[in-house]
């Protein structure tokens, strides 16, 4: 027997009130969340976070060596030669200032951006690096080399155990600089050994991307130092990480704003280089004011879309591009490798962890100096200039060729039923009928207006594709299409094939469309879509098309008869119904004629009874007459054929006088 399930008492509920609010104080909130503040799956991104301060150093243009060590007993120290940190009383918060940096979120010396600043570009925005770094830690000792004294502070889990005390520097002290060593608190993350690999790649990028600076790396264990130095920047390190045939040489370039740029702050820009390959795993890598963002973000989107209008500009420049062949982004990048480093003033990052940026700005400031440098390059090495466009074409013709075999979308291995048709009840196929619907509004009133029982509804939105000379593996590719042979059960087939026809849904299908020239328009292309590549259905006589009227004849009553409605399906049946009312002796002007834009504008009851109702509808079955299937073939590619401007205006010049034109 279920029992019932017992909710907590008003008297039993937890009680919330005022002191039910807790307010997280200092670096709380860290401990409490770390993973809203950094990586926890190893302690590399605290690290980092130090590391990034030593490279703002560099960046500012103070300081040429930056070490790291891994100690025995698991910390880790980061040393410097920049500024130091100030390590004076705060003028407003009243505690010395390297204090707050380690202990307050949101604390920082890189929020005040621009002339005046401490750092014009920098990786830090948020305030909350090297806090959260100490907030994770079990222990923490900062030591800050700065107008030859020295000033030391030990820190406990983000608490400070040993104050500020200041000395003036010894002969072996270093003049200026900072020294941090900590010990990360395993507890925060899942493994506490740090990703040598990754730290190790780490550094190295802030060799290539700080020309001029050397980064080492000491293990006190293993007693191994490595030191890197790169004084050519990219170029250098892109060369030695490439693998793959290079299809022209490397393109580097750099372009910063100057103080009278219109649109970017001074200094903003980026440096970049770029290689193109045959073979070979692609080599990118891409960072903001030394900041490795491994997810990318808009600085790269900068990129792609310079390299893309340069290629693109050249490649229409000479003419080169095939017949057929559309070139995207996706076919310039595919054999890209770069090294990226963009500099911007305000950087705004998806996430603490800084792995993606997302400033919208960026896209432009890249893009506006790589395009016009690659446009210039590649016209000035045309030869060059052809290898890459080749390049790009040949991807472009690969991703199309592999893109034109479209597969039924499939679901537990059968065929999914498109959502907006709306079946029938019946499983009878001699009375099933399904009706291809112009619009969804005339779908909606041939839904309400139907037979359930035996009548389904598809409704198609806008005009169907011209599939004359669409291969049959691309059709598919288009939802109205694929939607229709999945409602009808049969797959595309030619003329001399044998189609599967048992999976056939409906006797009859209908093409039901309006009685004007795009509805007419609408049918041709359905025609066109059965003939090409249904044909086993046309002549298995399962292909209709239902002609619903254009006007509506209300006649008021006259003696004993009551007032009528009547349909005329063109012009000659509704002169034909006019001319019986006059016979009948109906005066000229008391009837009333309604012209139907189209299906929509007929509520469910009038569709019912005019084209939906077996006993009253035009329903007319499509054939191929006395023609043959060679000649109906020829027939349509002069209507439907891309090619065959000619030949159509031929036959309108010969048929033209015997069409009706619905103006």
């Amino acid at each position: 027997m279920a029992t019932k399930p017992s909710f907590p008492t008003a008297s039993a509920a937890p009680e919330y009130s005022e002191s039910s609010i807790r307010v997280l104080k200092g670096l709380e909130p860290v401990k409490q969340r770390p993973g809203m503040y950094t990586r926890t799956d190893n302690p590399l991104h605290i690290i980092q976070e130090v590391l990034d301060n030593s490279a703002d150093e560099a960046l500012a243009g103070y300081g040429k060596k930056l070490k790291v060590t891994l100690h025995i007993d698991g910390s880790v120290s980061v040393d410097d030669d920049g500024r130091g940190i100030p390590y004076g009383m705060h003028p407003e918060e009243k505690a010395p200032v390297v204090e707050i940096v380690f202990t307050r979120l949101h604390a920082g010396g890189k929020f005040d951006k621009g002339k005046g600043g401490a750092y014009s570009f920098s990786g830090g925005l948020h305030g909350v690096g090297v806090s959260v770094t100490n907030a994770l830690s079990k222990r923490l000792e900062v030591t800050s080399y700065r107008d030859s004294m020295v000033a030391h502070l030990v820190f406990s889990g983000g608490d400070v155990i040993e104050k500020l005390s200041v000395r003036k520097g010894a002969e072996g002290d270093r003049k200026s600089g900072t020294s941090v060593r900590a010990w990360p608190d395993a507890k925060y993350f899942e493994s506490s050994v740090l990703p040598i690999n990754e730290l190790t790649h780490l550094l190295r990028s802030k060799a290539v991307l700080m020309p001029g600076v050397s980064v080492t790396l000491t293990t006190e264990k293993t007693k191994e130092s490595q030191t890197w130095l790169y004084k050519g920047g990219l170029h250098d390190y892109l060369a030695q990480t490439l693998n793959g045939e290079l299809v022209i040489p490397m393109f580097e370039g750099k372009g910063f704003a100057d103080a009278q740029h219109e649109t970017f702050a001074e200094g903003e820009g980026a440096d970049w280089c770029v290689a193109f390959t045959e073979d070979g795993h692609p080599v990118r890598e891409s960072y903001v004011n030394l900041i490795p963002t491994s997810a990318g973000g808009t600085h790269e989107s900068g990129l792609r879309d310079g390299l893309f209008t340069a290629v693109k500009s050249f490649i229409e420049l000479h003419s080169l591009l095939p017949k057929g062949v559309k070139l995207l982004p996706e076919d310039v990048f595919a054999r890209a490798s770069y090294v990226l480093s963009a500099k911007v003033l305000d950087p705004q990052f998806q996430g603490q962890i800084k792995e993606r940026l997302n400033s919208r700005d960026a896209v432009r400031l890249v893009s506006s100096y790589v395009r016009p440098t690659l446009e210039l390059w590649l016209n000035q090495h045309v030869d060059y200039g052809k290898k890459l466009a080749e390049l790009a074409i040949r991807a472009a013709q690969t991703r199309q060729k592999a893109g034109q075999k479209v597969e039924k979308r499939k679901g537990s291995g059968v065929a999914v039923l498109p959502g907006k048709l709306t079946d029938c009840e019946s499983k009878d196929l001699a009375h099933n009928e399904v009706f291809l619907v112009e619009g969804d509004s005339a779908g909606g009133s041939a839904k309400m207006g139907r037979d359930k029982e035996s009548q389904a509804i598809l409704p198609l939105r806008g005009k169907v594709l011209n599939t004359w000379e669409v291969e049959r593996d691309r059709l598919f590719a288009n939802t109205e299409i694929h939607d229709i042979a999945v409602a009808i059960g049969v797959d595309p087939h030619g003329p001399d094939d044998s189609p599967d026809m048992s999976g056939l849904r409906y006797g009859k299908v209908c093409i039901l469309s309006d009685a004007d020239v795009d509805g007419s328009h609408i049918q041709v292309l359905l025609l066109t879509l059965f003939f090409r590549h249904f044909p086993k259905l046309i002549d298995a006589g399962h292909v209709y098309v239902a002609r619903p009227p254009l006007f509506r004849v209300d006649a008021p009553a006259r003696g004993k008869k009551p007032a009528s409605k009547a349909y005329a399906l063109d012009d000659g049946e509704l002169t034909a119904i006019l001319d019986k009312l006059r016979k009948e002796g109906v005066r000229e002007s008391s009837w009333s004629i309604s012209r139907f834009k189209g299906l929509g504008e007929m509520n469910a009851e009038q569709l019912w009874e005019t084209t939906l109702n077996p006993d009253t509808r035009r329903l007319l079955p499509v054939q191929l007459g006395n023609q043959s299937f060679l000649q109906t073939e020829s027939l349509i590619t002069k209507l439907m054929g891309k090619g065959e401007a000619a030949a159509r205006r031929e036959l309108m010049e010969l048929h033209g006088d015997a069409v009706e034109i619905d103006v």
